[in-house]
């Protein structure tokens, strides 16, 4: 490539149902260089793989960015997702270990697990079977006899799965080998998870299983293609929590990939968009993907598969059959619903795209796009037998809602001529059709969203929505006014997902269940967390460590988050104190009076505010995001020497009791560039773990407690 401009380079791409899209980014200034997008290639005998290396060097090629110039490369895959939902899955053997008594007959039956039903109508599942070995007969000659009978009887793959295998790995490890000399792909159930739930921890290395060889071969070829373009740095994968990890790990743990590309636009809107506390869409053509950043963290739960639970953590995203390509359904009088069904489902142009003198003689033809599927779809056929469709894209550019700058922006002329012969029918006028489209969606959007608030306790004079994907301009602007928030739709709206892979960072979980963990325990988890996060591919002084502990389950969660870059980069410039009181006072909203600054140090400032007899907070960092919100809230500043004095007197200070519990505040703590936060059931439990993370500080350096006073 002639004329390379030397530079460091960021490359993110997406696979999306009808699109791959690759973003080239300026490492050090986050500036778009390019983007391109293929035809995501699902018929392709490579899969999706071959989409992902042609988009990939597409846009290094229309851009002169050198190989050797690529610092990071990564993409998030729909591989895992498609397999499940198409039934491409392989037959799972399990190999079951117990010890003896009661506690073998118990393990045993928890541990035979039935084939995995992943879509009941259509009788699609996994199958599985099972063989167990007592622990005390536990050889490799017992071992490989029991793997050849599984073989035999039609597995394709095994897994390792043991009572109690989370305290003691051996055994799953011998199987492990085992199976690994005679080339069967093998999962270990301790590998994907250290909770204990022997019969969901079995399941989900089974799942994981049965998608080893599918996802081991896209692995192979989409890695060898990219290091065939000359790139050398490691190719690495999204993973559904909104992480990334090497190919390698990829491998052993591919379920980890499940839901990567919802995940892929959370990720871009919080680290491109600075979106620390909002409800973000992604709307595509056929789906919209709703969920929420708190904090400056993205909501996260444990995965359903099939229906089935499992111990996989995932973005919680819920996913709605709306979205800017949803065909209308309607009856003799009105709007009956919209979607699922999108236009290219049903081999459509969307009657916006068009131009308007095409658009003669609509004739209304109502159609099932496919077998099964109600027959009250729209389409219309023209004089020049084309056949279209309107969608919520024309809706919403008839009702003149959508700014020419936007993705999504048509011909509100051809949507007007397109719809008329239906709100002629109807007996209504073409707004009002409009309209009642647009209101079907928002019935839906409505609803999730409240489910999210009430979840994730948001506070609704806060809440804003931010719009990405290509029909984002569909349905983001009508159904924030509805709701009476403010939204944004970002430049590069209709590739964030592709940013968000592009800025992501490498990320692992370890979870466990420790009844009154001791600081010990702790360090321990910390320690296993960035050690996962390092073989990952992060570098191990970029690995930070955030602990969370469920005092009603006595589950503890390290989350270990690291770049793959030995020295990441300021990306941002710093903002001013008046910018980021403006910052504050956008988020706290009109609601809030006397907003002013309360504390601040040389990484953070802290503006309160008055509401309702209540003190509101905002935690602003040095680079413009809002890290924390609180409803109501006080902050003191005082050396490292002092924190549990200060943290002691705020805890009994701001107890609120109520007729059968006591409510203590929740605290945070701002030290250095960090902010870490803390909520625990007794006040021993939040000493332990601050002093975890202010036990190595200078005695003399200034940091900030935050107490966020809890209402329920």
């Amino acid at each position: 490539m002639a004329g390379c401009i030397k530079r460091a380079v960021r490359m993110g791409i997406d696979v999306g149902g009808t699109y791959t899209k690759c973003v080239a980014m300026d490492n050090d200034t986050h500036e778009i260089i390019g983007k391109n997008e293929v035809k995501t290639t699902h018929d392709h005998k490579d899969g999706v793989a071959a989409g992902v290396v042609k988009s990939f060097q597409n846009c290094m090629w229309e851009n002169n960015i050198s190989p050797e110039d690529v610092v990071f490369v990564a993409h998030s895959t729909t591989q895992a997702t498609n397999a499940f939902i198409e039934g491409d899955v392989a037959n799972v053997g399990v190999v079951g270990v117990a010890g003896g008594g009661l506690e073998g007959f118990l393990a045993k039956r928890q541990l035979a697990l039935k084939d995995i039903v992943l879509d009941e109508k259509v009788g699609r599942m996994i199958k599985v079977y099972n063989t167990f070995i007592k622990k005390k007969m536990l050889t490799e000659e017992i071992i490989n006899k029991n793997i050849g009978e599984l073989l035999a009887e039609g597995a394709q793959v095994v897994v390792a799965s043991m009572a109690f295998g989370v305290d003691s790995m051996g055994e799953e490890q011998l199987i492990h080998d085992c199976a690994k000399k005679r080339n069967v792909p093998v999962t270990m159930a301790s590998d994907i998870t250290k909770l204990y739930g022997l019969t969901r921890r079995t399941r989900t290395a089974a799942i994981n299983a049965s998608i080893l060889p599918k996802m081991m071969a896209t692995a192979n070829a989409t890695e060898s293609s990219v290091k065939s373009a000359g790139v050398t740095v490691p190719l690495m994968i999204m993973r559904g929590d909104g992480g990334v990890m090497e190919i390698n790990e990829m491998r052993k743990r591919p379920i980890l990939t499940a839901l990567s590309g919802p995940a892929a636009s959370v990720m871009g809107s919080l680290m491109y968009l600075r979106a620390s506390n909002a409800i973000y869409f992604e709307v595509g053509g056929t789906t919209t993907n709703i969920g929420v950043i708190k904090n400056g963290r993205p909501g996260v739960d444990y995965a359903k598969i099939g229906g089935h639970d499992t111990y996989i953590n995932s973005l919680d995203v819920r996913i709605l059959g709306c979205a800017g390509g949803s065909m209308v359904r309607i009856n003799d009088k009105c709007v009956v619903d919209v979607g699922p069904r999108s236009a290219h489902i049903a081999g459509c142009e969307y009657a916006c795209f068009l131009p308007e003198e095409e658009i003669e003689n609509p004739q209304i033809e109502l159609v099932s796009p496919k077998p099964g599927d109600p027959g009250d779809y729209v389409t219309l056929r023209l004089r020049n037998g084309k056949k279209i469709c309107f969608t919520n894209t024309d809706a919403a550019n008839v009702l003149g809602l959508i700014d020419k700058k936007y993705f999504a922006f048509g011909n509100a002329g051809s949507a007007r001529k397109a719809m008329k012969p239906v709100a002629d029918k109807l007996g209504i006028t073409v707004e009002e059709l409009a309209t009642q489209i647009l209101d079907k969606d928002f019935e839906k959007v409505s609803a999730c969203i409240k489910s999210l608030a009430e979840k994730y306790k948001l506070d609704h004079d806060s809440m804003r929505l931010v719009g990405c994907g290509g029909g984002a301009a569909s349905l983001v602007p009508y159904c924030a006014e509805k709701l009476g928030l403010a939204y944004s739709i970002p430049e590069h709206a209709e590739v964030i997902s592709s940013i968000g892979v592009a800025l992501s960072m490498v990320r692992d979980v370890v979870e466990r269940v420790i009844p009154n963990p001791s600081q010990e325990d702790i360090r321990e988890l910390k320690k296993e967390a960035s050690d996962l996060a390092v073989s990952s591919g992060a570098s191990p002084d970029t690995v930070e460590v955030h602990i969370e502990i469920d005092n009603q389950t006595g589950k503890v969660t390290a989350i270990a988050t690291g770049s793959t870059e030995v020295k990441t980069t300021d990306l941002l410039k710093e903002c001013e104190e008046a910018e980021a009181l403006k910052l504050a006072e956008e988020d706290f909203g009109p609601k809030v009076t006397g907003i002013q600054l309360a504390e601040k140090t040389d990484k953070f400032y802290v503006f309160s505010g008055e509401k309702e007899g209540r003190r509101p907070l905002r935690i602003v960092d040095k680079k413009g995001f809002i890290k924390v919100q609180c409803s109501e809230g006080l902050v003191e500043k005082c050396k490292v020497k002092d924190y549990e004095e200060v943290v002691e007197q705020l805890w009994k200070d701001h107890a609120i009791f109520k007729t059968d519990t006591v409510l203590r505040p929740d605290f945070f703590v701002c030290v250095g560039p960090r902010v870490c936060d803390y909520s625990a059931v007794d006040l021993e439990q939040i000493m332990l773990l601050m002093n975890l993370d202010l036990g190595d500080r200078e005695p003399e350096e200034e940091i900030m407690i935050i107490a966020s006073i809890r209402e329920s």
